[in-house]
């Protein structure tokens, strides 16, 4: 009986992650960008990044431990709930840092 209250725990807080995930409405997520070209400066109002695009990494990471300390719960108890968030930290931080870097766009502003 431990070890479904424990799974339905953690799955609830899995599933509360997809709140904070998803994208907020669109009213009040504008903010002025500086443009400069041709050496004039201007503001131009654009969209706020979702909730996942600012805090992508925390997210990740938070997803990574929930997920491996539920199964690590379900094979091998409290012990293994703490292995297993252990391990599933480790492998969300490998991806998060190693294998899956934010991809920064750079774009190159030519003044003639």
């Amino acid at each position: 009986m431990k070890k479904l209250i424990y799974a339905f725990v953690m799955f609830s807080f899995l599933i509360g992650m997809v709140v904070f995930a998803s994208p907020e409405p669109a009213s009040a997520q504008t903010y002025m960008r500086r443009v400069v070209r041709n050496g004039r400066v201007t503001y131009v109002r654009v969209r706020k990044p979702s909730y996942y695009r600012r805090h992508r990494n925390r997210i990740n990471m938070a997803a990574g431990t929930g997920a491996g300390a539920l199964i690590g719960g379900l094979i091998g108890g409290g012990k293994g709930a703490l292995i297993g968030g252990a391990t599933g930290l480790g492998a969300s931080s490998l991806y998060t840092y190693k294998f899956n870097k934010k991809k920064r766009r750079y774009v190159k502003v030519r003044r003639y």
